[in-house]
């Protein structure tokens, strides 16, 4: 009996069938498109690098806070998995270690540098700029693409932070690389591409804890509207999505809370050295209520009337930080002044973002992070929804504007209203949303022009957008004051072409047909481009060509920061922060450098004898007092109580027992304590038992020699 052979050409013939059919998409997004698509991405991306990458250097250290993360992680593998302050595993930073994680094996590999730090911070928004590139351009045209990645690459916010080391670079590529695996997953009903959506938010959450969780609605929503396969498959997809992410994120959170507590370190921020705690709390539902605590502060304010931060000068470093008053300038709560500390809701909440309220992404604090497109981006998304209401459900242009549409909205209402600590550049994560609704929302206007709605839509937009960069320009006084004149009539005269040239007689549009209809239309695009893009792109360089240092840095061309830095995140005009009258202590020496200030020379040259022979050199009330020491020395320094001095990490009796086995070597008073915290009862024990010197100003005891 014989068998017949098997075909193998048809089999090799089913097999390549199947690939052109799976690689049919991607041929089309990228295979068929002009030839000037190609060069162009590639021009935008190396512009993209060189605005992120030019003079990186400038910044130094940038946050000292994390610079100091990243180097323990070059030198301990413990210290870089949990992300520990100190390479002796004393204390973590308040967030998971992620992106500290990419900044760390950089520095493994090419030496700990500040370009070994921040270049990755930068490689990782030219990434973020291309994956919304290929996300836009899959659902409507290489221009439209285009035309999102620009407005994003070049928004204020995101040419400060992908220029520094702060996790919101990492955070956001993770976003954009999850739109587009749900982009790609609404197209065919993919479970495999909702599942790296799902793993990228998860990875997200290992970078910034609760703020990965905002994109979850427009990922979810944008699926289950749109995916062309039946309810029951879309809502098990869905579970299958979170199933991920839960995977992605949960397996750090379980070895964390899983590893024997007296063998890692504490977990910086929290209350109770539980990462879960930290999730919840301080960097959870706290940043929503105000009722933090741990982290910075327990939910830190500095608050002067109405709400808004007030920066004065005298006060002490007791208790907070120096030359900081409350409202009318009166000094804060520890000895000789310091911050005034406002524990829980009130105050008009925030901390540095400004009062709550709508207009919160539009005030000083932080309209000029981000805001210059905002009401276009809104505009878009109502007009791209009115214009497509009558697609089909499975419309993947609709579809895109319901992913960037939610994922806008849900940032700018929790933004705008969380009563917790916020910071301006948190809105970087809005920026690739506002891009690709402008640039998605504009090919629907452009395709529908015909219609009276679009064409008013659009010049709206484009006019409106001129308005309100003029008022934004206006905030920053003599700054190009010829530049805010030029958008706005670029962005009017772009307007009324938009609603007059349709309006032209038949025979006057004839008369423009040709070679003249193309010109008219290239220089209405121009124009719309100048008044659209100009000022934030001008505001986008003015960022990337000054240094900026601290833990609170802002946008725009003074080089602001805070807590270390040249500033305090504030608006142009604003006060100062002052040194202490009379020149008292400091743990840098107030010598400002590169990466904010600079630990003193007596005292680190001090700390590095025999630095060796302890587990840690020195120990001090908190990591933003410890950071530049231990950036200067190379040495762990332990930070008893985290970044701002409240974690309570350790107790006296702790303490003595360090010291007792002789691995501390010094203790350096003042700086930053919170109530509770890493001060409790420390300094006063160190100070009736140990004799105290001055180095470079700084009160320092050898906990090697008792008194007597």
């Amino acid at each position: 009996m014989s068998t017949a052979s098997p075909d193998l050409g048809g089999v090799r013939r089913a097999v390549w069938s199947g690939y052109r059919r799976r690689a049919r998409p991607l041929a089309a997004a990228a295979g068929h498109d002009p030839r000037w698509v190609r060069p162009a991405v590639a021009g935008l991306l190396a512009l993209s690098a060189l605005t992120y990458l030019w003079g990186l250097g400038a910044s130094g250290n940038a946050n000292s806070f994390y610079a100091a993360a990243v180097q323990a992680g070059t030198k301990s593998w413990k210290a870089l998995f949990f992300g520990s302050f100190d390479a002796s595993n004393f204390i973590t930073v308040d967030k998971p270690p992620a992106s500290l994680w990419v900044m760390s094996l950089s520095g493994r590999i090419f030496g700990f540098s500040a370009w070994s730090m921040l270049a990755p911070q930068a490689l990782e928004g030219v990434a973020a700029v291309g994956l919304l590139y290929l996300t836009v351009r899959r659902v409507t045209n290489p221009r439209s693409g285009l035309l999102a990645a620009g407005l994003f690459a070049f928004t204020p916010v995101a040419a400060l932070m992908f220029r520094f080391n702060n996790p919101d670079a990492l955070l956001v590529l993770l976003f954009v690389l999850g739109a587009y695996c749900v982009t790609r997953a609404v197209e065919a009903a993919s479970l495999r591409w909702l599942a790296l959506a799902g793993a990228a938010t998860g990875v997200a959450f290992l970078t910034k804890l609760g703020q990965a969780f905002l994109v979850v609605p427009a990922f979810g929503l944008v699926y289950l509207v749109a995916a062309p396969t039946t309810v029951g498959r879309r809502i098990v997809h869905l579970l299958g999505g979170l199933a991920a992410m839960v995977v992605a994120a949960g397996w750090y959170v379980a070895a964390v809370e899983l590893w024997p507590k007296g063998s890692r370190p504490y977990i910086g921020g929290s209350t109770n050295n539980s990462l879960l705690q930290l999730t919840f709390g301080y960097n959870g539902l706290g940043r929503l209520t105000g009722n933090e605590s741990g982290g910075g502060g327990g939910g830190m304010r500095l608050l002067g009337g109405g709400g808004a931060p007030v920066l004065g000068q005298g006060g002490g470093m007791a208790g907070g930080f120096p030359g900081i008053a409350g409202p009318g300038g009166e000094s804060g709560d520890g000895p000789g002044g310091g911050i005034r500390r406002v524990f829980g809701p009130g105050g008009g909440g925030g901390g540095f973002g400004g009062a709550t309220g709508w207009n919160r992404l539009f005030s000083d604090q932080m309209g000029t992070e981000i805001s210059w497109l905002l009401p276009a981006a809104l505009l878009a998304l109502v007009a791209g929804l009115w214009l497509t209401r009558r697609a089909p459900r499975t419309d993947r242009v609709r579809a895109a504007l319901i992913l960037f549409g939610t994922w806008l909205v849900v940032h700018a209402v929790v933004f705008s209203y969380m009563q917790g600590i916020i910071h301006p550049y948190y809105t970087i994560a809005l920026a690739p949303a506002i891009g690709g609704l402008i640039a998605v929302g504009g090919y629907v206007l452009v395709r529908d022009r015909n219609s009276a709605v679009a064409r008013g839509a659009l010049a709206v937009m484009v006019g409106g957008t001129g308005i309100w960069c003029y008022v934004l320009l206006h905030r920053t006084p003599g700054w190009y004051p010829w530049l805010r004149w030029l958008v706005l009539l670029a962005a009017l005269v772009a307007a009324a072409a938009i609603l007059l040239v349709p309006a032209m007689p038949a025979t006057a549009r004839r008369v423009a047909a040709g070679t003249a209809r193309r010109a008219t239309a290239v220089a209405i695009t121009v124009a719309a481009l100048i008044g659209l893009a100009g000022a934030p792109a001008a505001y986008a360089a003015a960022t990337a060509s000054v240094a900026h240092t601290g833990s609170i840095p802002s946008s725009g061309p003074n080089g602001a920061g805070g807590f270390g830095g040249g500033g305090f995140g504030r608006p142009p005009g604003a006060a100062t922060i002052t040194p202490e009258g009379g020149g008292g202590p400091s743990l840098t020496g107030g010598s400002g450098g590169p990466g904010g200030d600079t630990a003193n020379a007596a005292l680190v040259s001090m700390l590095k004898a025999g630095a060796g022979s302890y587990r840690w050199v020195a120990a001090t009330q908190s990591s933003n007092s410890a950071a530049p020491i231990e950036l200067a020395t190379g040495d762990p320094i332990m930070a008893m109580g985290g970044f701002s001095g409240s974690d309570p990490a350790l107790t006296l009796a702790q303490f003595q027992a360090y010291v007792a086995a002789k691995k501390i070597h010094y203790y350096i008073g003042g700086g930053m304590g919170g109530p509770g915290g890493g001060s409790s009862g420390i300094e006063s024990w160190v100070s009736a038992h140990f004799t105290a010197t001055t180095v470079g100003g700084q009160t320092v005891y050898d906990l090697t020699r008792p008194k007597g």
